[in-house]
């Protein structure tokens, strides 16, 4: 595996961008230079995260998420 988290990731298994493996490594994001511990997904290159907005889910049972736009530093928590 690279060091280097990919452009796009998601945490819900039917998206595309979806990969368990990636996230059982553990990925952090820093958004603005703060780190965010609520982000269901993101994208580096177009420059936004998809944040979890309090404790309500759709009628799927996903949680409630808002797009921010800004700069997006995910890593990897673990070597």
């Amino acid at each position: 595996m690279s060091d280097t988290p990919p452009d796009r990731l998601s945490n819900d298994p039917a998206s595309p961008f979806y990969d368990e493996k990636l996230l059982e490594r553990g990925i952090g994001i820093r958004f603005k230079g703060v780190e965010k511990t609520n982000v269901e997904e993101y994208c580096v290159s177009e420059g936004w995260v998809r944040l979890a907005v309090g404790k309500g889910v759709d009628r799927k049972g996903r949680p409630l998420t808002m797009k921010v736009t800004g700069t997006v530093e995910p890593y990897f928590r673990e070597a």
